[in-house]
């Protein structure tokens, strides 16, 4: 660019700059024109509310509108619904429109002016009056709650739908901690709005979900209800609820009349089940591992569940026997009387930044067929299990449903709803249901504390192991006696070339004095199947809910002494924000067992890192159980404690003078080996020869 091309630009944006500034507008011009703009979109405005004021339902669309009024409730309906109220008196329509929080009110919506909104939601109304046909007279909402009770169980039934809306267990007290301050003093398996379910009827072009009606309550006592839509036509469909005394079972009947008049007889009904599981414990991250759907498929011997951890859904076309939500301590289950089939399950955790995570756990959903007929008065029955995983109450399930009509059929006596409870694989469930379970039921029918009762239960399973393991006990008594032996035979073979040397003259020294290189090993090996099963036992244990122990407020929770709020990168993903004393007592009492069960056994000096790893699994330990139950540490605590106590008894009960006679006794007898010894001196002697070769080997490659 050119110094004239430059000049050039220069003054032409003078000239513009100029020109705006000469022929600008005086302030009053823009006044003015402002004014003009506001009147301008004022007419605009006025033009529209205009042409809204002219917007109405077609003669069509009132004439059908009056028709369904008149047909599904008379010249004095009305027709509510969350935001609008139309009423028929005298031949005219009469609506209320909630917009915003504002009424939007027509006296005669056919000759006076209508709003689009309002127009809009008497359409809607006209259509879904039109698509739900016969039902259209159960969509006026009623507020006709039912309660029905027992001493175990209160149930709230609910006329929109005739759903459980509220199940409450008075015998467990609510132990959560959440921000919703709606829960009540009692532990209440599900809430108003967190659990729905209803049935599908079908025509052939039409479905119609009973969660959308109201049923009105019909020949209701204190322990049953019918809850029923009445049709015009003489048809009824209902759902009968009968609760026994002492029972945590709930029969639910489906029960009709002249529904053929009403529906076809051959199209199948579908079950809807959804239920927002909610949070009971204060510690919920084992109510997130233990929280899912669970069934059983009919003729099965076992029970399976949907993933605990992440989302899943499940499409079966084998038939059910029976669908849970199962939480840690608390489950909903519907027992079919006849089966499910064509099961869909579904199970979607939370997001943790929900603000919901906070209160619930997860999001359940169960779709399913089930046979029906609109000619058979019984179509369908189930029996509903509101309660505790308790083994004791599960394992009785079909005595509860017996009491019903239909429940002494021998199909429910092989329900295994005690699979609910999570008490390990096959030989460790086996230890729990008929060992540690029946003696734990039975020392708790006379005692009152449970901390005396794990108390007790611990002392009682180590005096039943005790014939299996004293033997062991005695040969890490004489192995601490024979310590200074077993050192002196390291001194004469230090180097590794003898290693073999070195074993078989200390295994010759044990023999002789009647001991075992693996009696340490040995009384761990034969407890633990005992421990792994009382692993899974406390967890599940509901018995020990809100049952305090000494410090500790809940056994089943961690009994925390020390606690904060501040999330500590790692510490508080793995070891939490808190720490649990009986936790740190385990963790004490299990290190100096190590130290006295180190002290019978020689030092390895070709792995001088086996005596500190021995010691760090003890503060693994603390940062595993830390999150478990008081009760499971606190079990563990006093089981260390009387093995430390055992040791140290029996070690006193064994002299040295003895031990040294009887190494003398044996040093005098005719050596006679055992097969087993034979072959593996044998198998010692190869070994030496081949590492002799391989040295020779080695040696002549460095001369060369």
């Amino acid at each position: 660019m050119d110094k004239n091309t430059i000049i050039g630009l220069l003054l032409m944006m003078a000239v513009i700059f100029g020109f705006n500034i000469l022929f600008a507008p005086s302030e009053e011009e823009i006044a003015q024109q402002k004014q003009e703009q506001v009147a301008s979109n004022q007419d605009k405005k006025d033009s529209g509310d205009k042409q809204v004021a002219t917007d109405s339902l077609s003669a069509n669309d009132f004439a059908k509108l009056k028709e369904n009024l008149k047909n599904y409730g008379g010249d004095s309906a009305v027709i509510k619904t969350s935001d609008l109220q139309v009423a028929l008196v005298d031949g005219k329509v009469k609506a209320s429109l909630n917009i915003n929080g504002k009424a939007q009110t027509v006296n005669d919506a056919e000759t006076e002016a209508l709003s689009p909104a309002m127009a809009s939601a008497l359409r809607e109304l006209n259509n879904t009056y039109t698509r739900n046909g016969d039902f259209s007279a159960m969509m006026t909402p009623r507020n006709d709650s039912v309660v029905i009770k027992n001493d175990s169980l209160q149930l709230v039934i609910s006329s929109k739908g005739a759903m459980i809306t509220r199940a409450t267990l008075p015998n467990y007290k609510s132990s959560h901690n959440t921000s919703n301050k709606a829960f009540g003093k009692y532990v209440e398996v599900f809430s108003p709005g967190e659990n729905e379910y209803g049935f599908m009827l079908n025509t052939s072009t039409q479905r119609y979900n009973t969660q959308d009606f109201y049923f009105e309550p019909v020949e209701k006592t204190d322990s049953s209800v019918l809850m029923a839509l009445n049709f015009p036509n003489g048809a009824q469909f209902g759902i009968r609820y009968t609760l026994r005394p002492d029972n945590y079972v709930v029969h639910m009947e489906v029960v009709q009349k002249n529904m053929n008049r009403v529906l076809d007889s051959s199209n199948p009904m579908y079950f809807d089940w959804k239920q927002k599981m909610r949070r009971h414990e204060v510690d919920g991250m084992f109510e997130e591992r233990n929280s899912t759907l669970y069934y059983k498929f009919v003729g099965d011997d076992d029970a399976d569940y949907l993933t605990e951890s992440s989302e899943q859904k499940e499409n079966f076309t084998d038939a059910m026997k029976w669908v849970a939500a199962k939480n840690q301590y608390f489950s909903s289950v519907f027992i079919a009387q006849k089966q499910f089939s064509g099961m869909t399950l579904t199970s979607v955790p939370f997001d943790k930044k929900s603000p919901e995570f906070n209160d619930y756990l997860k999001m359940l959903t169960v779709h399913s067929e089930i046979e029906y007929q609109a000619d058979n008065a019984n179509p369908a029955s189930f029996f509903l299990y509101l309660g505790p995983n308790r083994y004791k109450v599960l394992s009785n399930i079909d005595e509860m449903i017996k009491q019903y009509p239909g429940g002494d059929n021998p199909e429910f006596e092989d329900l295994h709803l005690t699979r609910l409870i999570p008490l390990g694989w096959t030989l460790f469930r086996w230890i729990n249901t008929w060992v540690v379970i029946p003696v734990f039921d039975w020392l708790g029918s006379f005692i009152g504390s449970y901390g005396i009762i794990i108390l007790i239960l611990t002392i009682l399973i180590k005096l039943v192991l005790t014939p299996l393991t004293i033997k062991s006990y005695r040969s890490q008594a004489v192995m601490k006696i024979l310590a200074p032996d077993v050192k002196a035979i390291n001194e004469k073979y230090p180097d590794q070339a003898d290693a073999m040397k070195r074993q078989q003259k200390t295994m010759e020294l044990y023999r002789s004095a009647g001991a075992s290189m693996f009696g340490g090993c040995l009384p761990m090996l034969l407890q633990m199947p005992v421990l792994i099963a009382v692993f899974a036992f406390f967890p599940s244990c509901i018995e020990l809910r809100g049952q305090s122990f000494l410090w500790a407020h809940d056994l089943s929770a961690p009994d925390a002494i020390v606690s904060w709020t501040t999330q500590i990168p790692l510490i508080s993903s793995y070891f939490g924000n808190h720490i649990s004393l009986f936790c740190l007592l385990m963790t004490a009492t299990n290190i100096l067992y190590t130290y006295v069960s180190m002290q019978s056994q020689s030092q390895n000096q070709s792995m001088p890192g086996m005596k500190w790893m021995m010691y760090l699994m003890p503060v693994f330990f603390l940062v595993f159980f830390n999150h478990y139950a008081s009760g499971l540490s606190y079990y563990y605590f006093v089981s260390l404690l009387i093995t430390i106590a055992t040791t140290y008894a029996v070690r006193a009960s064994v002299k040295e003078e003895d031990v040294r006679a009887k190494m003398a006794e044996y040093s005098k007898k005719p050596k006679k080996k055992s097969g087993w010894m034979a072959r593996m001196e044998e198998m010692q002697r190869q070994q030496q020869a081949a590492m002799r070769e391989q040295q020779k080997r080695g040696g002549g490659k460095k001369r060369r």
